[in-house]
């Protein structure tokens, strides 16, 4: 089973970016995934996640508003777009995937974004 995250770069604050998390392996009916970052210093923090099957979304602060998650089924891919960046949301960006039965967890590899200022 393999996550892999794409899409960061640098982006000027203001800016847009769309971070894809495509998965591979097995079938991912049942999963909840979810996007995380970690900043330099600080711990990792939950951005938000979506049920893969129903694409039902939950978001955490950092991203309220700003942030929308969505998945394409057919391309077992989900997706974080990020509005408004601020300097802020400089972090490393990680997906994974969690099974709501079972004992099943994934983790991506990470794709950094760096917002200039």
């Amino acid at each position: 089973v393999q996550l892999q995250a794409s899409g960061g770069g640098l982006v000027q604050a203001g800016n847009s970016l769309r971070l894809s998390c495509v998965a591979s392996g097995r079938t991912f009916d049942d999963f909840l995934f979810f996007w995380l970052r970690q900043a330099p210093g600080k711990e990792r923090e939950p951005v938000g996640s979506i049920t893969f099957t129903g694409g039902e979304t939950e978001y955490n602060n950092p991203a309220k508003d700003r942030f929308t998650i969505s998945r394409d089924k057919a391309k077992n891919t989900v997706f974080l777009q990020m509005n408004s960046l601020k300097a802020e949301d400089t972090a490393v960006y990680y997906c994974s995937a969690q099974s709501m039965v079972g004992q099943y967890k994934y983790w991506g590899q990470g794709t950094l974004v760096t917002v200039s200022s």
